[in-house]
């Protein structure tokens, strides 16, 4: 196994298939195929879900014959290096833009829940001065 890849390192597809088994939790190299945009090639699919799992991203485990893929890394960490790959490539590092650029998408609708725990995190930082 080598060392993991930064996210911006994998490819569009690596990417695609990573986020299917993701929104899955665990899937055999036809539920990807299935899942993904375009007609990928089966073949080809197998091949990229071999080197997920040689770059560390994906195990498989033996079922009936078939491979079942699931990731190696969490959901919370995976999600936490995503929205850092975002917020540097797209907001250069401010969590303060990125959170603005949302609350004024015009579709944006939050709960009264939602607002109450965006206000309770402003409160917080406010208090603790950052």
């Amino acid at each position: 196994m080598t060392e993991k890849p930064k996210i911006n390192e994998l490819t569009r597809r690596e990417r695609q298939i990573i986020e299917v088994i993701y929104r899955l939790g665990r899937a055999t190299a036809v539920e990807v195929v299935d899942s993904l945009p375009g007609k990928p090639n089966n073949a080809t699919i197998r091949t990229i879900l071999g080197v997920l799992e040689e770059k560390g991203y994906l195990r498989h485990e033996t079922v009936k014959g078939r491979y079942i893929y699931y990731p190696t890394i969490p959901l919370y960490q995976a999600r936490r290096t995503a929205l850092n790959h975002v917020l540097e490539t797209f907001f250069k590092g401010s969590e303060a833009s990125a959170v603005i650029s949302i609350l004024k998408k015009s579709d944006a609708k939050l709960t009264k829940e939602d607002v109450e725990m965006i206000l309770e995190l402003i409160n917080k930082s406010r208090k603790e001065g950052r």
